[in-house]
């Protein structure tokens, strides 16, 4: 055999290997991209949604002040329970802010801000020796002042609302 007729098997070769490699490579992504038919990211929507539903719910003042009511303890330390209950929460969510609108997110991170800053405020006013169950019922009774205009139902409201959209 000549070397321009092994030349030519030799790069006959190669490219038939490169396009065998080549669509084995696209194949494999495209089985990838294709494993799961039903997937779809509005489940994923969805659950997120529901997660932060819960999150606004924890967060909400009343419901911060009841966890963290407990007998013979200081304002003080009740506001540094219900400040780091806050936290916890909101970071343990945080990953849900990639599956929901922007909009949605910042909702929830002003609630977030709000509820500290109210919570240190009302703090701020009580005297050194105020007990926990006096910081508490003052951020009660700001909380029924706001009646339904409390921003932890604003939230829940404007999630639910985003939540409907993808349902349809």
């Amino acid at each position: 055999m000549d070397t321009q007729t092994l030349t030519l098997i030799l790069s006959t070769f190669a490219v038939l290997l490169s396009m065998l490699t080549f669509y084995l490579l696209y194949s494999k992504q495209d089985t990838k991209k294709n494993a799961d038919p039903g997937f779809n990211t509005r489940q994923l929507q969805l659950q997120a949604y529901e997660r932060l539903v819960i999150l606004a719910e924890r967060v909400a003042l009343p419901n911060i002040v009841s966890r963290a009511n407990q007998p013979g303890i200081t304002a003080r330390e009740m506001q540094l329970l219900m400040l780091e209950s806050i936290k916890q929460e909101f970071e343990y969510n945080s990953s849900q802010q990639i599956y929901v609108s922007p909009l949605a997110w910042q909702a929830l991170n002003n609630l977030k801000e709000q509820n500290m800053l109210i919570i240190n405020q009302i703090a701020q006013t009580l005297p050194a020796d105020a007990r926990g169950f006096d910081l508490g019922k003052r951020i009660m009774e700001v909380i029924i002042a706001q009646d339904k205009k409390a921003l932890h139902i604003i939230v829940l409201e404007a999630l639910n609302f985003e939540a409907r959209k993808l349902m349809k």
